[in-house]
């Protein structure tokens, strides 16, 4: 059986191979200064990627990269003033809100508050005042199905239409 390598003429897709006729002058080529595309036209059936290649694989000397032109710098337009685009004009950015404590409501029943040590699973876990100090506490109710808390906080909590802004 015949094998051939990918450097083969006789491979498939290689074309004529590199010959020592063709290596020649394409060394030639090479040290008169040719790109490595001119080269590849003037050998025929090989890519400029071959010539350069072949040139690494022969060892032959590398050239400085002239086709790189020097970077002229431009002088830079100077961009439109602020005053002279036409935005709307800016609404007043919300002051922060710093997080305050939700403060006890009267409505709840005193005897349900809690505390962090008598908080059962069932109990609602609404906190109450700052929970660095000794009177925090947490709502108690009995808590809605699925929810955290009683259904009073989680219609405060788990509020659909601010969902459905946040989402758009």
């Amino acid at each position: 059986m015949l094998q051939t390598s990918i450097t083969s003429p006789r491979a498939p897709g290689n074309g004529p191979g590199w010959t020592d006729a063709r290596i020649e002058t394409l060394t030639r080529l090479w040290n008169d200064g040719l790109a490595a595309s001119v080269i590849a036209a003037r050998l025929g059936e090989v890519t400029r990627n071959a010539v350069i290649g072949k040139v690494h694989r022969l060892g032959l000397p590398g050239r400085a990269t002239t086709s790189r032109r020097p970077r002229v710098s431009r002088p830079r337009q100077p961009l439109p003033s602020q005053r002279s685009i036409a935005r709307p004009p800016r609404t007043p950015a919300p002051a922060a809100v710093a997080f305050l404590p939700v403060p006890f409501q009267p409505e709840l029943p005193l005897g349900e508050l809690v505390t962090v040590r008598t908080l059962k699973a069932s109990h609602c876990r609404w906190p109450f005042g700052d929970p660095k100090l000794p009177d925090f506490h947490f709502c108690g109710r009995r808590k809605a199905d699925g929810h955290p808390y009683c259904s009073h906080h989680a219609a405060l909590a788990f509020n659909p239409a601010a969902r459905q802004r946040r989402a758009a």
